[in-house]
């Protein structure tokens, strides 16, 4: 497969974590992609990249989670609905400040650590006047978390990812973006 050969290739370029670090700040905001699926290549292709990977990760997540808040916080009215208009519904979006406002420090650690779309909790956040030095730092904690659990993973695992993810590449990625699709869905439900 050299569609596959070729992406574990370029990603072990050093380049490879500014690309993590700039698509995890755009998931934050408005990309409904999983982080872990920029994340894999690199570290399955060399697992030295473990660190620097989870590292541009996690601060692509801050970085894009901060964005997110203040346009909650500040440009709601502009920004902030047309995210919630096309990435969910206004309706929603009242169930989640409804829920923000009963489990408020929960909503961010589920959000930081499932796959409940991130971007939504954070401009409810902003929106609602959460504190924003303990949503940054609950979101980096458990946004951090959830990027080293699965560098580990990688790490521990590399050859048989390696294997694997040569295998299964296209299954792999229709079963990440269904799990991109469930975090939608279940942020819906709620």
């Amino acid at each position: 497969m050299k569609f596959v050969e070729s992406v574990l290739k370029k990603s072990e370029h050093p380049a490879y974590s500014w690309i993590v670090f700039i698509l995890t700040v755009c998931e934050s905001i408005f990309l409904f992609v999983p982080p872990e699926v920029f994340m894999t290549p690199p570290i399955i292709a060399n697992r030295r990249r473990a660190i620097p990977i989870t590292i541009a990760a996690a601060l692509g997540s801050l970085v894009g989670g901060t964005i997110a808040y203040l346009i909650g916080y500040m440009l709601f009215d502009s920004i902030g609905v047309w995210l919630v208009q096309n990435f969910a519904t206004m309706e929603k979006f009242q169930i989640a400040q409804s829920m923000f406002v009963k489990h408020g420090l929960m909503i961010i650690v589920l959000a930081a650590f499932t796959p409940v779309p991130y971007k939504l909790m954070a401009i409810c956040a902003g929106f609602m006047g959460f504190p924003a030095l303990l949503f940054i730092g609950i979101s980096g904690i458990f946004r951090t978390a959830r990027f080293a659990t699965v560098a580990a993973l990688l790490w521990r695992f590399q050859d048989a990812a390696n294997t694997i993810v040569k295998k299964y590449f296209w299954w792999i990625t229709v079963a990440a973006i269904i799990c991109a699709g469930f975090g939608i869905v279940l942020m819906m439900l709620l």
